[in-house]
């Protein structure tokens, strides 16, 4: 265990609105410890005389304001770690920012925080990203903060500002579900109740930062729950060694007890248990370790080493608060790479039940969340995952959510429970399969997926192509985006949601036709790769073919089979796709055709010849 004269290490963050003093009051911390080195003492006596804002004086901010564009701008951007260490005990704490376009990298410094230290400008009071900082210190499972009052001195350390405050925010944050909320008035420039009392408020009867950082006892680890540890990877240093490196989430492990492989829930024993060259007689949670088991059987990462005796949830519907982080909203059912711990799976949420108001916590309808929105909503997963609530355990129900594009990280998540009538829904085995109704057909399956502008050519080209397929005598049949939305999609209008939901429906449609043993033609304008990007991973290798029907704005404006441009550009027709709405066109299609300058039946031909239809 990592201890200072036997106490633990304790991770806090400082979380806050702009300039309410958060990078000074970490400086002062690390100043008065006496935890900067003599070089680093320089650097800041000279940085304070380029940047700071102090006059003559040190800055103490500069100190954890480490990136340029902070020192110049005097904000906090990135989030910026420090240690430091008392007599008593070490510390982590992590200077976030306050800017609320920089809320998704304060969330990343809560999520393994044990307290949230939370400062407020004694000038300003509660502000609203007070108020937000607080909802995501609560919803990232913190259960324990400090309201620190910061700039006592220049309210000339007014009982009755300070007393405002408290009562403001214990108001506010009496539905948030902290364990405790100690507040404090400090004022981190001057010092005052940093480390010592101050004399400027006798009226303050409270412990001052330090004392009480000294004395909290952060909850402890789940040693009394039954054993997890997800496998990070596989130790195969030679051929007489096969280890599987992880984590413990919770509980404790000893050579000889019982286990379970999850999800495949083959049961073996454990046979040791290393760290380095030595063999522990036990490990508890939160120790990296390396385990041996007793039998040869597959595990590799992803997968989760629990209890034989008390095996966790495995489920792959579940009920979630989100708080999105990309500048691009939420669209419900776009695929996404859902993370959850070592586990990785395609997720989609299915369903927003409700947005969370900042200030006041209350359920407004959504159909979609922006950058910094808390949402609740409901996610459909492509397989099951091994879990525990977010409440239970942060470590296996907390996840993020990424694009499979762009690889940006657009949501962190909490899992709050699994949709139980999910898990009554099982595949039915079925005696005649995909291959089987193929070989009836004679044919190899396919799907392929036509995208373009509207006007570029695309229903064209497809019903050529499906004319030529059925004179061969293959058996087809062809969505087109028109048709469908008569029936299946009538209910859908041509917002981003909307449209996101409009594919899914098609995706799903075309995967069951290819199951039937049929080569299905999909002619939609599809326009966001994402999307496109979801319906091919439905489909095994080989068996998708994305078609890009490319033909320039002005054409397809030239010949507007439907004057739906026209009434577009006159501001008649919302959301339409190369006007007001955007077309990404694909980045590697199987088939790239220039509909601009080459007959649509020379285009069909192009295509049937690129086809592997003959089983």
């Amino acid at each position: 265990m990592d201890t200072a004269n036997g106490r633990g290490t304790l991770r806090f963050i400082t979380c806050g609105s702009v300039d309410d003093g958060k990078s000074t009051l970490i400086g002062r911390l690390l100043f008065d410890a006496k935890s900067i080195p003599d070089d680093q003492m320089q650097a800041l006596v000279n940085d304070s005389r380029k940047y700071g804002t102090q006059g003559e004086r040190i800055d103490l901010a500069l100190l954890v304001d480490g990136l340029q564009a902070e020192r110049e701008q005097g904000i906090t951007i990135d989030v910026a770690y420090r240690f430091f260490a008392s007599a008593q005990r070490r510390f982590v704490v992590a200077d976030t920012p306050g800017h609320e376009q920089y809320t998704r990298n304060m969330a990343t410094g809560a999520s393994s925080a044990q307290l949230a230290v939370i400062l407020v400008d004694a000038r300003k009071g509660v502000l609203t990203q007070t108020r937000r900082h607080s909802r995501i210190v609560a919803m990232m499972g913190i259960r324990h903060v400090v309201l620190a009052v910061n700039k006592m001195d220049l309210v000339r350390y007014d009982q009755v500002v300070f007393d405002r405050i408290d009562a403001q925010y214990q108001a506010f944050a009496a539905d948030l579900g902290f364990a405790s909320i100690q507040s404090m008035a400090l004022s981190a420039l001057e010092g005052d109740n940093v480390f010592a009392a101050s004399g400027n408020t006798p009226w303050y009867r409270g412990p001052t930062l330090m004392s009480y950082l000294n004395a909290f006892e952060a909850d402890g680890p789940e040693l009394a729950a039954s054993f997890r540890m997800p496998v990070q990877s596989v130790s195969r240093p030679n051929a007489d060694f096969r280890g599987f490196c992880g984590r413990i989430a919770q509980g404790e492990v000893r050579p000889g007890d019982g286990i379970k492989v999850l999800p495949s829930g083959v049961q073996t024993q454990i046979a040791s248990i290393v760290v380095w060259q030595d063999e522990l007689e036990a490990a508890a949670s939160g120790d990296s370790i390396t385990v041996t088991l007793r039998d040869e059987v597959a595990v590799g990462r992803g997968d989760m080493l629990v209890a034989a005796d008390d095996p966790p949830e495995v489920a792959d519907q579940f009920e979630a608060r989100l708080l999105w982080m990309s500048t691009q909203p939420l669209l419900p059912g776009r695929s996404y790479l859902l993370k959850l711990n070592t586990q990785e799976v395609t997720a989609s949420v299915t369903d927003i039940k409700y947005r969370e108001d900042i200030d006041s916590g209350n359920q407004l309808a959504a159909r979609t969340l922006g950058l910094n929105e808390i949402g609740r909503v409901n996610l459909s997963l492509a397989r099951p995952v091994v879990f525990a609530p977010y409440s239970d355990n942060r470590t296996l129900g907390g996840f993020i959510l990424i694009d499979k594009l762009s690889f940006e990280t657009v949501a962190a998540g909490m899992l709050v429970f699994a949709l139980r009538r999910a898990s009554n829904i099982h595949w039915q085995a079925l005696t005649i399969d995909r291959a089987a109704r193929a070989a009836s057909l004679r044919q190899s399956p396919r799907c392929v997926w036509f995208t373009g502008l509207s006007g570029s050519g695309k229903s064209t080209i497809a019903n050529l192509l499906e004319r030529r397929l059925h004179a061969q005598g293959l058996h087809t049949y062809l969505l087109d985006g028109d048709n469908v939305r008569h029936g299946l999609n009538r209910d859908l209008g041509f917002t981003d949601v909307e449209r996101v939901e409009n594919i899914r429906r098609v995706a799903e449609v075309a995967k069951l036709m290819l199951d039937a043993g049929l080569i299905v033609l999909v002619s939609f304008i599809s326009p966001f790769r994402a999307d496109r990007e979801m319906a091919r991973s439905l489909f095994k290798e080989n068996e998708f073919l994305e078609v890009f029907v490319d033909a320039s704005l002005a054409t397809c404006e030239q010949r507007d089979p439907k004057g739906l441009y026209a009434k577009a550009r006159r501001g008649e027709l919302k959301n339409f796709t190369g006007i007001d709405s955007p077309y990404e066109a694909p980045l590697a299609p199987e088939v790239h055709l220039q509909s601009t300058s080459t007959a649509p039946e020379t285009l069909a031909e192009e295509i049937a010849q690129r086809l592997e239809i003959k089983p």
